[in-house]
């Protein structure tokens, strides 16, 4: 029975996404803070600010994730990302790599 409990468990993880995924939409609702330094499509007038438009979404949210952990330093972008759920992440990473 044990047996069958663990492969029922392995197969229900393989089935799951490997993360929730980001809604667009949401995410260019989210976006209007991003744009001061970002740009409004994504695309920077101020070199020292990347690019995000067309950015791997996985990128993005491990960026994003790592900035919030202090695992990335930034004064910037560490206040910005702190109140970001995954979910928040997750949308603008959708949106951003949409573009």
């Amino acid at each position: 029975m044990k047996k069958l409990m663990t492969a029922a468990a392995a197969l229900a993880m393989l089935s799951a996404p490997a993360f929730a995924a980001g809604d667009a939409e949401a995410g260019k609702a989210k976006s209007a803070v991003c744009a001061a330094c970002h740009g409004a499509e994504g695309i920077s007038a101020v070199e020292i600010y990347p690019n995000l438009a067309g950015q791997k979404a996985t990128y993005i949210v491990s960026q994003l994730k790592a900035f919030k952990a202090g695992e990335r330093n930034n004064a910037i972008m560490a206040p910005m990302a702190m109140p970001l759920s995954d979910q928040d992440m997750e949308d603008l990473a959708a949106y951003y790599a949409s573009l």
